[in-house]
């Protein structure tokens, strides 16, 4: 008899923390305090880009907080966008900062997270805060693996003593979500392109974290009977049809728990941003 892994259902995890952020924006608009306020920059018009940045700013307007989306052209220059993004740390209006990834080539990323405040950074990717996440004292924490760690724990698994696998060693997912994986006693993995034997690693994960960017990489066959399987990939085939990392069908006859894509992962990301949002709030009130 086979087994049909439970779906982490990530769209329903991330309505039920919306609901939460809702209730509390809604508690601060009645005692007249202060509504939190995000902006996101946006520079060149990549596709991709646009949709997210669309969802991310219909999701604030679902919860209550105010957003804004500052254009930039795809030429502008690292100057020209260091100094606004100076200008949004300065502005008492502006509570949390966003620029949307990729870059264009031209631009340093590195440098233009540096560049804000690391109070005003909803995606936790300044070093401040990806070093805090280090030292075990987070405080804004990189929305997708936070939002990872949410999935895992809505579980009930206590995950202290897990073998844990991170295929991945990006500072937007891979790297951060091994921290939190730590923080949560279990014995992480890390895997990259160079790593040897790479099938032996999976196959001996009691939890598994996918995020390399490339369709159905991981067989079905790799993924241990009783696996977590959580699929960060977004790969879309010529086909159109969006697909993980991870062959879904195959993995979900040997896991008990795996995400689907869509709507397993994103809409985590989207619901921890709208929490960040509201904790920058509360760090610039308490000074």
């Amino acid at each position: 008899m086979t087994n049909t892994a439970l779906i982490l259902d990530g769209k329903k995890t991330a309505e039920k923390i919306q609901e939460n952020i809702r209730a509390l924006i809604e508690q601060r608009k009645n005692t007249h305090q202060v509504i939190p306020c995000l902006v996101v920059v946006l520079v060149g018009d990549d596709p991709a880009s646009k949709v997210y940045v669309n969802k991310k700013k219909s999701t604030c307007e679902a919860v209550g907080i105010r957003s804004h989306v500052h254009l930039f052209p795809s030429n502008t220059s690292e100057e020209t966008l260091s100094a606004h993004i100076q200008t949004l740390n300065n502005d008492p209006e502006i509570h949390g900062i966003l620029v949307q990834l990729p870059l264009p080539p031209h631009l340093s990323a590195d440098t233009v997270i540096d560049a804000i405040n690391p109070s005003k950074d909803v995606d936790g990717f300044h070093p401040i805060n990806m070093g805090l996440l280090a030292l075990k004292k987070p405080r804004l924490r990189p929305c997708t693996p936070k939002g990872i760690i949410r999935l895992l724990e809505s579980t009930g698994i206590d995950l202290a003593g897990k073998e844990a696998v991170v295929l991945g060693t990006s500072n937007i997912v891979g790297r951060p979500v091994a921290l939190e994986l730590l923080m949560k006693n279990a014995t992480v993995t890390l895997c990259n392109s160079k790593t040897q034997n790479l099938s032996e690693h999976v196959q001996r994960a009691d939890i598994l974290v996918a995020a390399i960017g490339k369709p159905n990489f991981v067989p079905g066959h790799w993924i241990k009977p009783g696996a977590i399987v959580i699929d960060v990939g977004i790969n879309r085939l010529p086909n159109g049809k969006l697909t993980g990392d991870v062959d879904f069908e195959g993995a979900s006859q040997k896991a008990s728990w795996i995400t689907q894509v869509p709507g397993g992962v994103g809409p985590m990301t989207v619901a921890c941003l709208m929490e960040n949002t509201l904790m920058c709030l509360s760090l610039i009130e308490k000074g």
